[in-house]
């Protein structure tokens, strides 16, 4: 499915602050006091993190709906950190971090420990962890000033 959704993200000249607008929605994107925002919203790295806690918790519960299993609730809690290569010979050399993002599942409801198995399986399926595990393709293209205007 192509979707042709465009979100538009605008920075001013001197606050760390974005203002987001994604279709009929907006809202505000900054970094932390103390990296120089005014922390009056999620960073990008939290933004990144829900979004795919969001889609495997969806994912999630309309899988179980489907089988009709008696997932009561889903909790997801992630983290992102930056980790060396293991077992890396030249680690300190640019490009030998990984990024790395620690998902971890609560399923709540009377489930069979073979539904949380599959649950499990079915939670690294959704959209959004397929897409960041793909091997993602960013294309950037410089436009003039005056092209966002017309669209």
């Amino acid at each position: 499915m192509l979707l042709d959704k465009h979100v538009l993200v605008r920075v001013g000249a001197e606050a760390l602050q974005a203002d987001v607008q994604a279709g009929r929605h907006t809202f505000l994107i900054d970094e932390p006091v103390e990296v120089g925002g005014k922390d009056q919203g999620p960073t990008p790295y939290d933004l990144l993190l829900s979004a795919l806690g969001a889609c495997t918790a969806i994912t999630l519960r309309l899988y179980a709906n489907q089988k009709k299993w008696p997932l009561e609730g889903i909790e997801v809690r992630l983290s992102h950190q930056r980790v060396h290569e293991h077992d890396c010979e030249k680690c300190e050399q640019p490009g030998q971090m990984l990024e790395e993002v620690t998902k971890e599942l609560r399923l709540l409801g009377p489930l069979t420990e073979e539904q949380r198995q599959r649950l499990e399986v079915i939670s690294q399926k959704c959209p959004v962890q397929k897409t960041l595990m793909s091997g993602l393709r960013i294309v950037t293209r410089l436009v003039p000033e005056t092209e966002f205007l017309a669209s």
